[in-house]
């Protein structure tokens, strides 16, 4: 029983790696140069745009709030993953003001929402290099929307704070659940997931 128990983390980690496969290789890349160049411009521009869309809003926290659950005695747990969103956000924005568009991004999205809910209402301690991954590469299509709309160091900058600071706050979320028991700590990544979910099924179906 005990083997299994301590497989089941690494294989619904692995599943959710697949997933992310799955969108990189069936949603092909569109070249889309100059992508949406007359888009919003500016630091405050920048910082409310994650806070506007609610699949952004939603990833951001669920990522922050698995961070606080799962860190328990290890502070530095607490910091793989909302770092390997914010460095590979900045990377998939830089380069959809590069050109790179990928197809698909919408039930990408949905699916990092998914991904991200059932990795948090788990309510266990994943690996921290799996996490890095699995949350980076995610986060390259989060990016990859930003930079489509955003211009500018100074909009770029202003996402990126406000991705930490929501990062944060799941984090707070995180840890205050983790002391109120398992209920607290699974509940909002279920919702997370369930969100996900009902996002992904016409997106999908329609795909």
């Amino acid at each position: 029983m005990m083997p299994m128990t301590r497989s089941l983390p690494c294989s619904l980690l692995r599943a959710g790696l697949a997933a992310l496969s799955l969108c990189v290789t069936s949603l092909p890349a569109l070249a889309h140069a100059g992508a949406d160049a007359g888009g919003h411009h500016g630091f405050w521009a920048g910082v409310s745009h994650p806070l506007l869309g609610w699949d952004h809003l939603a990833a951001m926290l669920a990522v922050g709030f698995q961070a606080g659950t799962a860190a328990g005695h290890d502070p530095a747990r607490r910091w793989v993953g909302p770092l390997a969103f914010c460095a590979l956000l900045l990377a998939g924005a830089l380069a959809a003001r590069g050109g790179w568009l990928p197809g698909g991004l919408e039930v990408t999205l949905a699916v990092s929402l998914l991904v991200f809910g059932l990795l948090a209402a788990s309510g266990r301690r994943w690996p921290p290099a799996g996490v890095a991954a699995l949350v980076g590469g995610f986060a390259l299509f989060h990016g990859a929307a930003h930079g489509h709309e955003l211009a500018g160091a100074a909009a770029l900058a202003g996402m990126l704070l406000a991705t930490a600071l929501l990062h944060a706050a799941g984090i707070a979320l995180g840890t205050a659940a983790r002391a109120r028991g398992a209920l607290w700590r699974r509940l909002p990544g279920a919702l997370v997931a369930g969100l996900g979910a009902w996002a992904v099924a016409p997106l999908w179906m329609a795909a």
